[in-house]
């Protein structure tokens, strides 16, 4: 058997969750650890239910197991004598390792960034991640509404989606600071406003009210008391709906990403074949990340400069 630790938010989730079809069209039984991670009153939801998953959960009995965690005083003591006969196989980093998909037994724990875990079974990843029409979502009928004039906009624009990912990013800026900063952003801006002259930009953030702020400060135009009708501040939604975030992301046509798994997944789920995604150059600042990048993504730099 093969346990996955379950981590992070709803991108981080999804990486996990491709993983797991990796391993099990290998023939492997794979389940997820969803209670070490999420057992706190602070944790993230979980949100896959959103795309109809339901998951083979690991028993407690079976994470014991494989991570020789048992606080037995008999297996404590043999610990103590002859070592921690452990089975978890941490990721070295967010790079592709073909070797993970080697072990069984085995207890991942990772982020395991990248298309090359499950490129050779893409078309079964998109279908699986097919998000339901809004209206099936059982929303609020006032949050639904709000969400359906949205989809409207973006569906009847040539839609950019703009991520800008603070809140919990804050806390750790020494991983992920300096990376999408002002520059950044106005240089993705800048070219896609070149590139695409009509285009409609729609801003999706954890933090709305400083991107509002944000926003304003650098493209209200003057004399004016609002953004033009070339921005769009995505409001209404929260931690636990943010799944409908990512599901307006995915429609647009094009994306400006954060470093941020969230708008990688919807900028990929997006299948518009001509679609431009720019993307920082950096993802992290205390690892080297290559296999984030695909194809074609064009990567600025914290500088602004084109790569």
């Amino acid at each position: 058997m093969v346990i996955i630790r379950m981590n992070g938010g709803l991108g981080n989730q999804m990486f996990q969750y491709a993983l797991y079809m990796k391993l099990i069209s290998q023939g492997k039984e794979v389940k997820f650890d969803d209670i070490t991670e999420y057992r706190h009153d602070n944790a993230r939801p979980i949100m896959l239910s959103v795309f109809d998953i339901d998951y083979p959960r690991a028993t407690w009995d079976e994470i014991i197991a494989l991570t020789d965690g048992s606080l037995k005083i008999s297996h404590r003591i043999r610990r103590k004598l002859f070592g921690r006969k452990s089975l978890i196989i941490v990721a070295k980093d967010v790079n592709f390792d073909p070797n993970l998909l080697e072990h069984d037994p085995a207890y991942l724990i990772g982020w395991f960034q990248s298309e090359k875990y499950f490129k050779d079974i893409e078309q079964k990843i998109r279908k699986t991640f097919t998000f339901p029409e809004y209206g099936r979502m059982q929303l609020p009928v006032e949050l639904e509404q709000k969400i359906g004039a949205y989809q409207y906009m973006i569906e009847h624009t040539l839609a950019i989606s703009v991520h800008i990912r603070r809140g919990d990013y804050l806390l750790a800026d020494e991983v992920y600071g300096g990376i999408c900063t002002d520059a950044y952003y106005e240089a993705a801006i800048s070219h896609m406003r070149d590139k695409y002259p009509e285009a409609v930009f729609y801003v999706f953030s954890n933090e709305i009210k400083w991107a509002k702020n944000w926003l304003t400060s650098r493209y209200i135009k003057d004399g004016a008391e609002e953004l033009g009708d070339d921005f769009c501040l995505i409001e209404e939604t929260t931690e636990h709906t943010g799944f409908i975030d990512m599901m307006l992301m995915s429609k647009c046509k094009h994306h400006i990403l954060a470093n941020s798994s969230f708008s990688w997944w919807a900028a990929y789920l997006n299948e518009y074949p001509e679609k431009t995604v720019i993307v920082p150059d950096r993802w992290l600042n205390d690892a080297e990340c290559v296999d984030i990048f695909t194809e074609g993504m064009i990567r600025i730099s914290a500088d602004g400069k084109t790569q």
